[in-house]
């Protein structure tokens, strides 16, 4: 199916909407532009649609109540305009929404919630159940307290993140860019919009170059990364400028507008996302040609005999990342064993492990239910 037709056909939507677009140049909120985005959200509710939210303008809301004239640098200090502006946003979304009878709900995640799958499970009842009440989530990070160790990402990772829990059918990434380009329209006149293309398309990393290329402006690399994890779950996603009139309805019509990026490959099961969507990485493990080969093509689990050397410091059903003998990260998955037990299996046949640790641990250092291929 055409990709426009699959926009215009979805049901389940998450919409990301970025802080350029909310705020007054990052002091507090637009009041006028936030009724905008109301109207254009309502509209598709009425119609049938469900859609979760993930908005920006927190710490710009929380700024501005507290009468600082600049962003906060201190990670306490941010936390604070965190907490506070969080509670201003979805006040302030709450009364655009009343004018049309609807009722929102504040999701705040955390990488926890991530990484623990009943936590995971949970997130995703709670944001399903809101749906099916026609009430609008308006999803963030929980940066009242989440570190940078912790955190899951910027909005855009969490927009994917929340396509993964709900299965949603399409993403819609609004930024104040046009979308992708074959080349930085800063430094090439000819620059083109690319207004389809598949998300796993290798030719998108070469747009990136070693600096950051045509993709490392406005934040274009992390929409490419989200657009990726959310093609995984099957979800077609859309970055588009947001500052159109009736943007979010047009791209709902399946009109064409911004960059399309589509799913390219089987869908990966529900677990494989959850896996995949994780962001903190306890380890590495190097694989010899074989070994990848198997996991790629074969579907099997990774065992000791096919890893050749282990780094990082990590224990069992830690997430832990799998790299081909040049270097390419090609799985992550859940380790049986820590990183130091690890160690003294590298290379050696599944029949050894209980001799060399002492016990009779699992065959497979990591099953295949617990592997995703990245």
């Amino acid at each position: 199916m055409n990709a426009r037709k699959r926009l215009a056909g979805a049901h389940r939507w998450v919409i990301k909407i970025g802080s350029s677009l909310i705020t007054s140049d990052g002091q507090g909120l637009d009041q006028t532009s936030l009724q905008t985005w109301v109207d254009q959200i309502a509209c598709l509710v009425k119609a049938g649609r469900e859609v979760a939210l993930v908005s920006s303008g927190a710490v710009a809301a929380g700024t501005a109540r507290l009468g600082w004239s600049q962003r906060p640098r201190t990670l306490t200090q941010l936390q604070a305009a965190a907490s506070i502006g969080q509670a201003g946003l979805v006040e302030a979304y709450g009364r655009c929404f009343r004018k049309y009878c609807l009722q929102v709900g504040q999701v705040l995640l955390t990488h926890d919630d991530v990484s623990d799958r009943r936590r995971y499970l949970n997130a995703r009842s709670t944001l399903s159940a809101l749906l099916s009440m026609r009430v609008v989530p308006v999803i963030n990070e929980n940066d009242a307290i989440a570190t940078d160790e912790f955190r899951v990402g910027d909005n855009d990772s969490i927009a994917a993140l929340t396509a993964n829990l709900l299965g949603a059918d399409a993403v819609m990434l609004l930024t104040d860019q046009p979308g992708l380009y074959d080349a930085d329209p800063r430094q090439s006149p000819s620059a083109r919009l690319i207004a389809e293309c598949d998300a796993d398309d290798p030719k998108l990393d070469a747009m990136a170059g070693p600096t950051g290329g045509a993709l490392g402006r406005g934040g274009m690399r992390t929409k490419l990364e989200s657009a990726r994890q959310s093609a995984r779950a099957g979800a077609v996603t859309v970055i588009a400028d947001g500052r159109g009139r009736n943007v979010i309805g047009r791209i709902a019509a399946g009109a064409d507008e911004g960059s399309v990026l589509t799913p390219g490959r089987l869908k990966r099961a529900a677990r494989e996302n959850w896996i995949a969507g994780q962001r903190i990485v306890r380890g590495r493990v190097e694989l010899d040609a074989g070994a990848v080969r198997v996991i790629r093509t074969d579907g099997r689990s990774l065992l000791p005999i096919g890893i050749r050397n282990v780094s990082g410091t990590f224990s069992r059903g830690d997430l832990v990342a799998c790299v081909s003998p040049d270097g390419v990260e090609v799985a992550r998955g859940l380790a049986n064993y820590d990183a130091s037990e690890v160690a003294r299996l590298t290379g050696q046949p599944s029949h050894l492990i209980s001799s060399i640790l002492g016990y009779a641990g699992d065959p497979e250092f990591i099953h295949r239910d617990n592997l995703a291929l990245t």
